[in-house]
C-alpha cells in the first residue's frame, strides 16, 4: 500500500485546474512547451504534477519575462509561467479564492468572480454625477513592488494550510528569465501574467487600501480594479487631504504613490462650472470628461461621462494597421470577416458600453483600410479609392452582419 502524501491535494483538483488552464489558453513558458504538447501525454503529465504537489517536492520553474509595448510608450513586463506551473497555481488559487472572496470589498472589481470592468466604470459614472471631485490614483510599479513579508502576513491571516503557504512563498521568490536568457532573482513583487498574481494583488490592496479606506475615510466611496482606483470626494480640500494621506499609507505598506500621475479632478458639467485645470481622467480604457449629451426629451446638455479613451482608440488603429489589409488581396471579403470579427467584436463589446458613438471613428478607420484592400483586389477599383469606399458601403448596407462593426456605422439599404 502506498504511503499517504503529506499534502491533501487530490487528482481531481489537478484535473479541474487543467481544464481551467486549457480554457484560458496562454503562451509558452521557459520550457517552450505548449498546451497541445502538454496534452499529448496528458495523463502522465498530470500524474507527475499531482505527485510532486502532494508530496511537497514541487518547485516552480523560472517565469519567462515578456515585454508588451504600452499604447503610451514604454513596455509592460509580463511573467509567463509554464503550462504545468499554471495548473499548479490554479490548484492553489481554487483552494484560496473562496475564503478570500468572503472578505473582499464590494467595490473591488478586478479579476473577481461576478465582477467586471464595466461594473466599475458604471459605478464610477454614477458617483461622478453625485460627487464633484475625484482622486485618480497611480501606484508606481505595483506588481513589481509588493513586499513579500507583508504579502505572506496577509495570506497567513486567511489560510493555515501548509501547502498553500509553501507554494505561494515559492512562487513569490521564483526567479525570472529575462528576454536575453539570464535569470534574475526576486525579493519583492509578483509577476503580472501569473495565475495566482491577481488574487495576491487583490489581497494585498484589500489591506493596504480597501479596508484602510473603509476604516479611515468611510464617507469617501471608491472603485478599485486591481491597482487602478478612483476615490470620490465632496470638496477639493477633502480630495487634497486624501491624496496626501494615501501617499503616507502606501509608504507604510512599502509602496509608492506616483504623485505626478495621481490627480485631483473636477467633474465639470452644466451644473458644476468651477474653473479648475483638471477636468478629465482615464480609467480602464475610458476617458471621463465633460461631454455633450442629449436627454430623453431631445435637449442637449453637458454631462460628465466616460467614452473610449484616445489611447485605446489609437491602439485599435495600430492593431488594424498591423493586419496589413491592403496586402491581403489573396483573401475574399468573407475570409477577412472570419479572420478579424472575433477581435472587432471584443472592441465593440468593451468600448461601446458607454457613449458608444466615440468608438465610431476607430471603426471607420477599419473601413478605410478595407477600401484600400479593395483597390488592390479589383482592377476596376485601382487608383479609385473613393469609388472603393462607395463599393464597400454598398456591400455593408446589403450585408450588415458580414463585419461585426457594420451594424453600428452603416444603415441597411432601403
Amino acid at each position: 500500500m502506498m504511503p499517504a502524501k503529506p499534502f491533501p491535494i487530490t487528482k481531481r483538483q489537478v484535473w479541474e485546474a487543467y481544464k481551467r488552464v486549457k480554457a484560458n489558453q496562454g503562451g509558452v513558458g521557459v520550457d517552450a512547451q505548449s498546451l497541445a504538447e502538454f496534452a499529448a501525454d496528458l495523463e502522465n503529465n498530470l500524474y507527475k504534477l499531482w505527485n510532486r504537489l502532494a508530496s511537497g517536492s514541487y518547485v516552480p520553474p523560472p517565469v519567462k519575462r515578456v515585454e508588451i509595448p504600452k499604447a503610451g510608450g514604454g513596455v509592460r513586463p509580463l511573467g509567463v509561467p509554464t503550462v504545468a506551473d499554471r495548473i499548479a497555481q490554479t490548484v492553489v488559487k481554487q483552494a484560496l479564492e473562496p475564503e478570500l472572496e468572503g472578505h473582499f470589498h464590494p467595490d473591488s472589481y478586478g479579476y473577481r468572480p461576478g465582477k467586471s470592468a464595466h461594473q466599475a466604470i458604471g459605478q464610477a459614472r454614477q458617483r461622478c454625477w453625485r460627487q464633484d471631485w475625484v482622486v485618480d490614483l497611480d501606484i508606481k510599479g505595483f506588481f513589481d513592488a509588493i513586499d513579500h513579508a507583508l504579502m505572506m502576513r496577509a495570506v497567513c491571516h486567511h489560510s493555515t494550510e501548509p501547502w498553500v503557504l509553501l507554494y505561494l512563498e515559492r512562487w513569490l521568490t521564483a526567479p525570472v528569465q529575462m528576454p536575453d536568457g539570464t535569470l534574475q532573482s526576486r525579493d519583492r513583487g509578483t509577476p503580472q501574467g501569473g495565475v495566482v498574481s491577481p488574487l495576491l494583488a487583490n489581497l494585498f490592496l484589500h489591506y493596504a487600501f480597501d479596508a484602510w479606506m473603509t476604516r479611515t475615510y468611510p464617507q469617501i466611496p471608491f472603485e478599485r480594479y486591481a491597482d487602478d482606483a478612483l476615490c470620490h470626494c465632496r470638496s477639493r480640500e477633502e480630495a487634497e487631504d486624501l491624496k496626501a494621506a494615501l501617499a503616507r499609507r502606501f509608504a507604510e505598506c512599502r509602496l509608492e504613490l506616483h504623485l505626478e500621475k495621481t490627480k485631483v479632478v473636477y467633474c465639470k458639467d452644466d451644473d458644476r462650472r468651477l474653473d479648475y485645470p483638471e477636468t478629465a481622467f482615464d480609467f480602464l480604457g475610458y476617458t471621463f470628461r465633460p461631454r455633450r449629451s442629449r436627454n430623453r426629451r431631445g435637449k442637449f446638455f453637458i454631462n460628465f461621462s466616460p467614452a473610449i479613451s484616445n489611447r485605446a482608440a489609437t491602439a485599435i488603429r495600430q492593431r488594424v494597421r498591423s493586419w496589413k489589409l491592403p496586402q491581403r488581396s489573396d483573401k475574399d471579403l468573407d475570409d477577412l470577416a472570419r479572420m478579424f470579427n472575433p477581435v472587432i467584436r471584443g472592441w465593440i463589446n468593451y468600448y461601446s458600453a458607454f457613449y458608444k458613438s466615440a468608438l465610431y471613428p476607430a471603426l471607420r478607420h477599419l473601413d478605410r483600410k478595407l477600401a484600400l484592400w479593395a483597390t488592390r483586389k479589383f482592377k476596376r477599383l485601382r487608383r479609385h479609392r473613393r469609388r472603393a469606399e462607395q463599393w464597400l458601403r454598398a456591400i455593408a448596407q446589403r450585408q450588415l452582419g458580414l463585419f461585426a462593426h457594420w451594424r453600428l456605422i452603416h444603415k441597411a439599404a432601403g
